[in-house]
């Protein structure tokens, strides 16, 4: 049973700073794709940071320098340091895991970020 379990969030003020967790389980982490997606009110899920298995990153332009995703495959979890935080990054953050190339099969049930 694959399951995918984010923490981390919360209600910072701008300029502030969070780090996201997403601990997962019943599948080759080490193996996977990984990366973080927002989705704010009204607005469609989009994609922020992924990390693939061999460590490769790739960021949306809008978090550029201001966060950055890692992964520890010992403890098979995925993070998102998260600085200098913005009002419009204000959302809802899912976690997403799935073999490269194929597409994000497993979703976490998101973490709510507020900054105001």
């Amino acid at each position: 049973h694959v399951q995918l379990v984010e923490s981390g969030g919360g209600s910072v003020e701008v300029g502030g700073s969070l780090r996201l967790s997403c601990a997962g389980s019943g599948y080759a982490h080490s193996e996977y794709c990984l990366g973080w997606f927002r989705q704010a009110p009204g607005k469609e899920r989009e994609g922020v940071a992924i990390i693939d298995s061999d460590g490769r990153l790739s960021y949306a332009e809008f978090v550029k320098d201001r966060f950055t995703i890692s992964r520890d495959n010992e403890k098979n979890t995925l993070y998102l340091q998260m600085n200098a935080l913005k009002p419009e990054d204000t959302a809802t953050y899912q976690c997403a895991a799935g073999r490269c190339g194929f597409g994000y099969r497993y979703w976490g049930q998101g973490t709510q970020v507020t900054v105001s």
